[in-house]
């Protein structure tokens, strides 16, 4: 019989966070810290407005890219917020989730053979979205001495005359790493001189802790036209299970991707698409509230690893802390596999994101404190353990 399979998909690696998760679903008294969920329910208001339009019949298709309402409500957000400036009849797409505008906006705008940029560690779909379209994926490793942000030099060193696409993951995924102002203005020239463009994937956007609120590269002089800006609802409004995202960017690359939306999907769901519109106008205190609750619990891992005398740079975006794990002698895998065998706690090896987060593990505080402090607690006496039997 003829093999029925796909060579390019069975040679593609399956997501390595989704490992421990599945295993400590199986164990009893277990804590996981792996997965990028917020613990807080969805905005009342957000719900209320959901069920509102279920029970007035809103339950047809919208147009391909997205309700109206809600194209205009993410123009107007995006102004008001990052001083981004889209059309929403034509520079802006609703999609199924940001996963999917990622997907979408490669498939557009690569050829076979051009290479796209990809800074690691970062989130897991960039580079096999990027092997599905016949692309080459170029990875970039980010170093913990420049905080995990990507530089101008490493840039610069990484384009070829195949390079067509930057993919700019930033406040990251597993790092928290963010990129401030005078970062992103020493991309912009490297990114103009080689007239290459960029994919900023900006789904964590709301959770930035430092002093200096989030800036989006879109927004700098001369990269609108060359930008791809992806957004979502899951993380700053606890919407993962509504599946609603978008993507803004040219007239012409938005076209492109509305008609492989179009084929593939037809539109986002609908009543996700209502509930959204009530998430942008009116949930700036939900999302400051989950905000103020996220930075308590970052400042409570930074300072224990502190007290444990384990290595971990500060992030100040995300809901992701990054700790170093060198020096017990072992690979992510083999700490993360023994953390979760012997104190039944699972974190997610950093090497899940790439080969340069080996040596780190990724701690998500998307969970109580509470949780987070009895994981701590068996934390500290693993790492005790390791270093007695050192």
């Amino acid at each position: 019989m003829r093999n029925p399979l796909s060579d390019t998909i069975v040679n593609i690696k399956p997501s390595g966070i989704r490992k421990f998760f599945d295993i400590v679903t199986e164990m009893k008294d277990a804590i996981s810290l792996g997965v990028g969920e917020p613990d807080f329910d969805t905005p009342w208001r957000v719900r209320d407005e959901a069920i509102y339009s279920l029970e007035q019949g809103r339950t047809f298709y919208t147009s391909n890219s997205g309700l109206k309402e809600l194209k205009e409500e993410i123009c107007v957000y995006l102004n008001r917020k990052y001083d981004l400036h889209y059309n929403p009849s034509n520079e802006v797409l609703v999609t199924v989730g940001g996963s999917e505008a990622i997907d979408l906006a490669l498939r557009a705008m690569l050829n076979p053979g051009d290479e796209v940029l990809i800074p690691q560690p970062s989130y897991v779909s960039y580079e096999p979205c990027t092997i599905l379209t016949g692309g080459v994926p170029v990875t970039i490793d980010l170093k913990e001495e420049n905080e995990f942000r990507l530089t101008a030099e490493e840039l610069e060193e990484a384009i070829t005359d195949k390079t067509k696409i930057l993919v700019l993951p930033f406040p990251n995924n597993p790092t928290g790493a963010i990129m401030e102002h005078h970062d992103l203005e020493a991309i912009v020239d490297v990114v103009i001189k080689h007239d290459i463009f960029v994919l900023t994937d900006e789904i964590y956007s709301e959770l930035s802790y430092g002093e200096n609120e989030h800036v989006s590269i879109a927004s700098f002089p001369g990269m609108k036209e060359r930008t791809i800006y992806i957004n979502g609802f899951s993380k700053a409004f606890a919407m993962t299970g509504w599946r609603l995202g978008y993507a803004c960017g040219p007239q012409e690359i938005i076209a492109q991707m509305t008609k492989i939306h179009q084929f593939a999907i037809m539109c986002a769901p609908t009543t996700s698409q209502y509930a959204a519109v009530e998430a942008l106008k009116n949930c700036d205190e939900e999302v400051a509230a989950m905000k103020e609750e996220y930075n308590g619990r970052r400042r409570y891992l930074i300072n224990r690893f502190k007290e444990m005398g384990l290595s971990c740079f500060e992030p100040f975006g995300a809901f992701y802390i990054f700790p170093c794990i060198k020096e017990f002698g072992m690979t992510s895998e083999e700490f993360a596999t023994r953390f979760l065998q012997e104190q039944k706690v699972a974190v997610v090896p950093g090497t899940a994101f790439g080969d340069s987060g080996e040596g780190f593990v990724r701690i998500s505080y998307a969970y109580s404190l509470e949780q987070l402090k009895e994981a701590l607690d068996r934390m500290e006496v693993f790492i005790k353990g390791l270093r007695e039997n050192g």
